[in-house]
């Protein structure tokens, strides 16, 4: 018969018989050892523990047996051979850890032999794969685990380089007080923001989401903010004042985006305010909600305007529109997060409530955080995004009484 690669233990005191089922496993193509005692099988468990085990055994050795079995951590069924079909001695067996029981002398059922050591086997089988898969699960596990810590190291620096790209909170900015608030659903945010003076009456201020979540999007924060670095140098040295156009702003990052191959688009909003002209000229990439403007003894309303996404299309055009800033003003931008926070059935009804919220005097970051309940929510299912700008002049030039938080 073909050799098989399974390993059979005797223990039994009676060499007859324990030669005679010996003989009958090597002729099935097993490999067999035999010893007349438990003590001299003790060596055996130390370097190459058997696969299934036949012993002629009491029942307390029979329990020793499996507790040494137990502690070495495998799976090694034990048949008790007995000469007796005894019911209590059986019972008593099973009870201390026997798989099976056998009635010597074991070679006159030889059919029963087999049916016992083919059952015996498939558990063997069964559970050392269980186990294997175990081993392999566990060593997935730890990877995975490691993985998970690494990766979250990276998400802490990335976060951190994302927080140190954006601008100085609760700034004065040729007389405009500017603020703002990120609040990420994840570690790092698909939404960015910046502001800062262009010329000596002139400050810029966008908002943007890119598309999708993680590090991706978050590199396209990147992209932006080194973009906007490069055009406020270009206009410095004299090279190009794309910078001092909405719509030209907004053609340089769509080329920027289109160069990357990342696939990723960002709805913006880019306004550009100015202290002598008295106007927000500004242009808009499919961003949504709209900012909220809100002047001083006048109608506090949603900017109109619209425009293709970022990064889509070769050569698309962005329109210029132009609103006075003749009154003390508070100009409010939001990604569109902030409107999942607000509980309301419908859109309409949460941008309802949204103007509702500015237009009854929550104007500053401090103000709409707590009307909205923003430092209570832990989860969030989007990125929030908001930046506050506010004059801090009156039409005679003199301070107004009113404080940015």
């Amino acid at each position: 018969m073909t050799s098989r690669t399974e390993r059979i233990l005797i223990i039994d005191s009676d060499e007859r018989a324990r030669s005679e089922l010996g003989r009958y496993l090597e002729a099935r193509g097993f490999y067999v050892t035999g010893y007349p005692d438990l003590a001299s099988a003790r060596s055996l468990f130390d370097d190459n523990i058997p696969d299934i085990i036949f012993a002629d055994l009491s029942p307390d050795a029979i329990g020793e047996l499996a507790g040494r079995l137990e502690d070495a951590e495998t799976f090694t069924p034990i048949v008790a051979c007995y000469s007796t079909a005894d019911a209590s001695e059986i019972v008593n067996a099973l009870r201390a850890g026997a798989a099976d029981i056998v009635l010597k002398p074991c070679s006159d059922d030889r059919g029963a032999l087999d049916d016992v050591i083919g059952k015996l086997f498939d558990r063997v089988r069964v559970n050392r794969l269980n186990q294997l898969y175990r081993q392999e699960l566990e060593e997935a596990n730890r990877d995975l685990r490691d993985g998970i810590a690494e990766l979250r190291a990276d998400q802490r620096a990335g976060r951190k380089v994302q927080l140190r790209m954006l601008p100085d909170r609760e700034q004065v900015l040729s007389g405009f007080s500017i603020n703002h608030l990120i609040k990420p659903s994840l570690f790092l945010s698909g939404d960015f923001l910046d502001y800062f003076r262009i010329t000596e009456d002139k400050v810029l201020v966008y908002i943007a989401d890119v598309s999708g979540h993680g590090a991706s999007s978050a590199f396209v924060t990147v992209l932006l903010k080194n973009l906007t670095n490069r055009l406020q140098r270009n206009l410095r040295r004299g090279s190009s004042d794309d910078i001092l156009y909405p719509d030209r702003f907004l053609e340089r990052i769509n080329s920027e985006l289109l160069d990357t191959g990342l696939g990723k688009h960002v709805t913006v909003f880019v306004g550009i305010i100015s202290t002598s002209d008295k106007t927000l000229r500004y242009s808009v990439g499919a961003h949504f909600p709209m900012p909220i403007l809100s002047l001083e003894g006048g109608r506090t309303e949603f900017l109109e305007g619209s425009g293709l996404p970022v990064g889509l299309f070769e050569t698309p055009e962005w329109e210029v529109y132009e609103v006075p800033l003749d009154k003390p003003f508070h100009l409010i931008l939001f990604s569109d997060g902030i409107l999942e926070v607000i509980k309301a059935k419908s859109l309409d009804e949460k941008e309802r409530t949204l103007l509702e919220l500015v237009s009854g005097g929550s104007h500053t970051i401090a103000s709409l955080g707590e009307a909205l309940n923003l430092d209570e929510i832990t989860e969030l299912p989007d990125d929030i995004a908001i930046v506050s700008v506010t004059d801090t002049d009156t039409d005679s030039g003199g301070p107004t009484s009113r404080y940015w938080q």
